[in-house]
């Protein structure tokens, strides 16, 4: 693809995580929350200006510092997401406010790394964006998926006499 097309793609992903982000939505822990990242790092990967051919080292350092930064993000991201159960089991998530500042402070993070880039003559492509969009993607989802399966009442809990628990067991007092 050209470096318009990867423009378009991350420009429109980006939009609908973020908006995304701000609506409650249910947490499917059964669901494949890896698929849509291995889709968009399989198109980053095919292309193959992902590495400076004159600036190999550089290219590669600011390729991994972008990989960093996604993973950071990823993971702040996470972990910035209000999660709660529902009485009937499923659980949901959204972003807050601090979330904001997480993307704020990656996407801040990614224009000076392509302006060190810029600085230094090393030729970057979408595709390392893309990787980057990739592993956040990734590891927020991951993380969410373990923070769902914490809460959510263990699948198949039934009280002694074989009804669905609607409620943790509480302990009496005796």
């Amino acid at each position: 693809m050209s470096g318009l097309v990867n423009t378009l793609v991350i420009a429109a992903v980006v939009v609908l995580v973020i908006v995304r982000q701000f609506r409650a939505q249910q947490i499917g822990t059964g669901r494949r929350w890896w698929l849509v990242p291995a889709i968009i790092a399989v198109v980053a990967l095919r292309e193959p200006g992902i590495v400076d051919a004159h600036h190999h080292t550089a290219s590669i350092a600011l390729l991994g510092a972008e990989l960093l930064i996604g993973l950071a993000t990823g993971a702040g991201w996470a972990w910035t997401t209000r999660i709660w159960a529902q009485p009937d089991g499923s659980v949901w998530s959204k972003s807050t406010k601090a979330s904001v500042t997480v993307w704020i402070v990656g996407i801040a993070l990614r224009v000076g790394l392509y302006a060190l880039g810029a600085a230094i003559g090393v030729h970057q492509d979408s595709a390392a964006l893309l990787v980057a969009l990739a592993a956040t993607l990734l590891v927020r989802s991951g993380i969410l998926m373990w923070r769902a399966q914490s809460i959510a009442p263990a699948a198949g809990s039934t009280t002694a006499y074989g009804d669905p628990m609607a409620r943790p067991a509480r302990k009496e007092r005796v």
